[in-house]
């Protein structure tokens, strides 16, 4: 078992997201919710503000000499920073000082979430609109300065949390339309060809090599390749558990018997009716049934979150649902059976 893969990311935390345009009170929200020892708190994303606090464009901000802007088909690469960089970068700023504030003395992990290299390229225009992905050679360029901005970004919330043991979040929804050739053209008549998946997985590798702490892969969609992404180094995979089918059981015994953590999302993301706690984790205890797997590893091996980001959700919604989180992870610790 590697280093990262013994990490421990609470009982409960969030995937990034949240709604709404006030910095401060998402920055509250997320760390009085986890940040008393009941999970992982993690640094809040706000969408909802427009280009830039975007996923994509907040990413694109932290690059190292590769700047984007935006056009009417999307985040295009261009020569310069112009006006879209510089708000993304306000914006991050902005975030990482509301979080500053609410963590003075906070000692534990923390979580922080960039899009990983793959879907990266697949959002990313270049210049003759089409996305990175046509290129191997740029994907190449993207994720070495996907790197060095990372390095940074992560050195500098080390700066501003000390007592905090970071963990990275690379978002990654596109991984298996990039593995698939599902990814469309400008054209949208057809599809860019499916990427070699060594190549695929050296970049992860390169990426995830870049902290020397763990990191979490997350992705949304179905048939989340997790043999793919412990070999490139995760330490855990964060999912849509609602996704998951019996084909997955194999692949997800190796994965947890080999030490890799999953963060289950079992919580509805958008407004609507939440279950009982117990009855939020019920799959996760029929996985582990089915698994043949100790429910005494049940609290070490699987975090509860959100099915995905809370962006979409009212605040108060929001809200409830990343305590509804806590309260699922204290159900599945307290009776794994």
């Amino acid at each position: 078992m590697s280093e990262n893969s013994k990490f421990s990311p609470g009982p409960a935390t969030g995937i990034g997201s949240m709604p709404g345009s006030d910095t401060r009170e998402a920055a509250k929200t997320v760390v009085g919710t986890f940040g008393g020892g009941e999970g992982m708190p993690y640094l809040p994303e706000l969408p909802a503000r427009g280009p830039g606090a975007d996923m994509i464009g907040r990413t694109a901000g932290m690059l190292v000499e590769l700047y984007a802007r935006v056009e009417p088909s999307g985040w295009r690469i261009g020569d310069r920073p112009g006006r879209d960089t510089r708000r993304a970068r306000s914006w991050l700023v902005e975030d990482l000082d509301a979080l500053e504030e609410y963590t003075q003395g906070y000692e534990g992990p923390l979580k922080v979430q960039a899009v990983g290299p793959w879907t990266l390229a697949a959002a990313l225009e270049l210049k003759n609109g089409e996305a990175a992905l046509s290129d191997l050679g740029a994907c190449r360029d993207l994720a070495e300065s996907l790197a060095e901005g990372l390095r940074a970004h992560l050195a500098d919330v080390r700066r501003r949390v000390p007592g905090a043991e970071l963990v990275l979040q690379l978002d990654e929804p596109s991984l298996i339309a990039v593995l698939r050739g599902q990814v469309k053209t400008a054209s949208g008549y057809r599809t860019h060809r499916a990427v070699d998946r060594q190549i695929v997985e050296s970049t992860l590798r390169d990426v995830i090599g870049i902290h020397d702490g763990p990191v979490v892969v997350h992705s949304c969609a179905p048939d989340v390749p997790f043999a793919l992404l412990r070999r490139a180094g995760a330490a855990g995979i964060s999912l849509d558990f609602s996704l998951l089918t019996e084909r997955d059981d194999d692949a997800i015994g190796e994965a947890v018997e080999g030490g890799t953590r999953l963060l289950a999302g079992v919580v509805p993301g958008t407004d609507g009716p939440l279950s009982d706690p117990a009855g939020s984790v019920m799959g996760v205890r029929k996985l582990w049934r089915r698994l043949g797997l100790n429910p005494g590893l049940l609290g070490e091996a699987v975090a509860i979150t959100p099915a995905c980001g809370l962006a979409g959700a009212t605040p108060e919604y929001a809200r409830k649902a990343l305590s509804h989180c806590v309260r699922a992870a204290r159900s599945l610790a307290d009776n794994p059976e």
